[in-house]
């Protein structure tokens, strides 16, 4: 049985109910093996805010774009261009066995970096 994200991240919700956001609670480790790079998310007070557009999953597939887009770049500081954090998107979707929506994801959160710079 896989982990959930939930284990790692808590909602941030608003007064009435609504996700706004999530806090990491607990540290992860995603290895690349397509980029031979490490992804960690940190227990932190920056939240992140999902999924955008779409319903947020119960998959670490956002949680770790979300951390490549923000920083740019892998935990050891090589760059990351928003190509390569949609195929970490991609790869870690398919292996959740996710495939349809890694390659919906994929093409959506490309053309979605390239006009949110």
């Amino acid at each position: 049985m896989r982990a959930s994200i939930y284990e790692y991240v808590k909602k941030i919700k608003t007064g009435s109910g609504v996700v706004i956001g999530y806090q990491v609670i607990k540290d992860k480790d995603y290895f690349s093996t397509r980029y031979q790079k490490h992804v960690n998310i940190h227990t932190t007070d920056k939240p992140y805010n999902g999924a955008d557009g779409v319903k947020d999953i119960d998959s670490f597939g956002w949680l770790f774009h979300d951390v490549l887009k923000r920083e740019k770049k892998f935990s050891d500081g090589s760059r990351c261009s928003n190509w390569k954090a949609s195929c970490v998107l991609r790869d870690i979707l398919k292996s959740e066995g996710r495939y349809i929506r890694c390659n919906t994801w994929f093409i959506g959160t490309l053309v979605w970096g390239f006009f949110k710079k």
